[in-house]
């Protein structure tokens, strides 16, 4: 099992919602809008939490869209995931994009994304002019090759 992570939050808004987990052994927990916010259809926006964090070093948060938006309301996040890196200290916003037909309404207090905490390791970048040869070579960009 993967240790816990400290997650240091500060509500930088009065009508600000600490993140939190839905059940037990979730991955992503729900983060909440401050704002009402009206998206027009085919439009974005950025959604402000009201939140900062504080994530150690070798983390970061990655914000992810809800389910249920994507299915009922055809809004997701834009950059899914969005990286939250663990020097950050600004207010966590969502860029929402909403990809339906009508105007979706954000209401403060709703619950606009979901928060993932992961380590994230740092490559150490080693140039090379020699490529050792795989079965797949360059072939299949953008799929396996295989129906």
């Amino acid at each position: 099992m993967t240790p816990a992570v400290k997650l240091s939050v500060k509500r930088i808004h009065p009508d600000a919602v600490l993140p939190a987990y839905a059940h037990p052994g979730d991955a992503g927990m729900d983060v909440r809008s401050v704002a009402d916010i009206a998206i027009e259809p085919g439009s974005r926006a950025l959604v402000p939490t009201g939140l900062v964090f504080v994530l150690p070093p070798g983390w970061e948060a990655q914000v992810r869209p809800r389910s249920g938006l994507a299915l009922k309301h055809g809004v997701t996040v834009l950059n899914t995931p969005g990286t939250v890196d663990s020097g950050y200290r600004g207010e966590i916003g969502v860029i929402l994009f909403n990809s339906s037909a009508e105007t979706f309404r954000v209401s403060k207090g709703d619950r606009i994304a979901q928060i993932v905490v992961s380590p994230a390791v740092q490559a150490e970048i080693c140039e090379t002019d020699d490529l050792d040869a795989t079965d797949r070579g360059a072939g299949g960009f953008g799929s396996t090759g295989k129906s």
